[in-house]
């Protein structure tokens, strides 16, 4: 699979909340690290995964983008979790040479100002 491929298939597992599937693509020393948190090890990258997983009934993921490099893939995406909270999100994904992932970084974002605006409600 291409970085590409296993982005994506990444974001369907987080999406379908399989926790078994996402254990699976990590590497032992991955680490991840977004507006919340900073964690490091697939043991503590697992736990804050489950805490999302178990505060949300619902996660839709939209793919706006994404941008290949050798190692790494970035994405563009727009989640929306319980069909109510929404959120505009850079997901960051490295992989090693085992096709494993070694590092996640989101960067949180906003929605697009004619979005955001009550005007365009």
């Amino acid at each position: 699979m291409s970085p590409r491929d296993l982005f994506l298939q990444f974001l369907a597992d987080y999406a379908a909340k399989d926790i078994d599937a996402i254990a699976a693509m990590l590497a032992h020393d991955v680490s991840l690290r977004d507006w919340n948190v900073s964690v490091h090890g697939a043991e503590a990258v697992l736990r804050e995964t489950l805490k999302n997983f178990r505060g949300a009934r619902s996660i839709d993921i939209e793919v706006l983008a994404v941008y290949e490099a050798a190692q790494s893939v970035a994405g563009e995406l727009r989640i929306v979790v319980d069909q109510d909270i929404e959120l505009h999100v850079v997901d960051i994904i490295e992989f090693d040479a085992r096709s494993k992932i070694v590092a996640i970084r989101s960067y949180k974002g906003r929605a697009d100002a004619d979005e955001a605006s009550p005007a365009a409600t």
